[in-house]
């Protein structure tokens, strides 16, 4: 009858809209509407002009986030911990999530890339076959040496492990690099040359990705993913100046990294 071909009809409209808006809700980007702290340098320091923009402010254009920037131009990774406090002395916990954009700068300062671990050998108990055993075994702890790179990843990463154990932390490796000069008092060659511990920008990138298997926290690989390669100048179109400055993006070069890093936080949880 035609009353039961209506409620047919109207049970199948209902089931479609419940199927349309699961899809919806599913579909809806992790981070939305949350509040993130950007931790990093030149590349991230809004008060650096090369573009008239930033890569995090067309993230949160796009995520309607709310950002809360620390980075400041030319800081290296020793300065993390101190944009950590700053942001718990404003905001306190009352952030979802931390992105850390760092190290181009102690590649191009040479500082050494120093160790993991301090390694000693220590007594350890353990139980073997229901016997209690004691010897001598190798033990390893965080190598906290804030004149090296790993060692001051190690103690920035154990100190917002420390204040923040409950919040999203994600690393972003450095982009590639090529000629930059703000003048005679700054020249820096590309990253064909190694620096002047004869250590290449890849040994930087390499640790970073090394600290998120430590430190158990994501890596965002932008190194590769964002697809900029000033050394080509086919690419100086996403840099500053095409003459002195192949380091800082401009619009165009922070558009391809902000739309790689909204693609890749699909894939995180930005609160647990």
């Amino acid at each position: 009858s035609m009353k039961r071909l209506i409620l047919t009809l109207a049970v199948a409209l209902s089931a479609l809209c419940a199927i349309e808006t699961q899809a919806q809700t599913m579909c809806l980007h992790p981070w939305q509407g949350k509040r993130i702290a950007y931790f990093g340098d030149s590349i991230t320091d809004p008060r650096v002009k090369a573009g008239n923009t930033k890569w995090w402010s067309l993230l949160s254009e796009w995520l309607q986030a709310t950002s809360y920037c620390y980075a400041v131009s030319g800081r290296q990774w020793n300065d993390i911990p101190r944009q950590t406090d700053a942001l718990m002395k404003e905001h306190g916990q009352d952030v979802d999530a931390i992105l850390i954009f760092i190290g181009t700068n102690d590649y191009n300062h040479a500082i050494p890339l120093g160790e993991w671990y301090d390694v000693e050998e220590r007594d350890v108990t353990f139980t073997q076959k229901g016997q209690v055993k004691t010897e001598k075994r190798m033990h390893r702890q965080m190598a906290m040496d804030d004149k090296t790179y790993r060692g001051r990843i190690n103690i920035a990463m154990q100190k917002i492990k420390q204040l923040y154990p409950t919040k999203q932390v994600v690393l972003l490796t450095p982009i590639h690099r090529a000629f930059f000069a703000s003048g005679e008092k700054n020249i820096q060659p590309d990253e064909l040359y190694p620096n002047a511990l004869g250590l290449w920008i890849d040994d930087y990138i390499d640790a970073v990705k090394q600290a998120g298997n430590i430190w158990a926290v994501p890596v965002i690989d932008l190194h590769a993913v964002c697809g900029l390669y000033p050394l080509l100048d086919e690419h100086a179109q996403f840099f500053s100046r095409a003459d002195t400055d192949r380091l800082h993006p401009n619009d165009a070069g922070y558009n391809r990294i902000a739309k790689t890093v909204y693609y890749q936080l699909l894939a995180l949880p930005c609160t647990f």
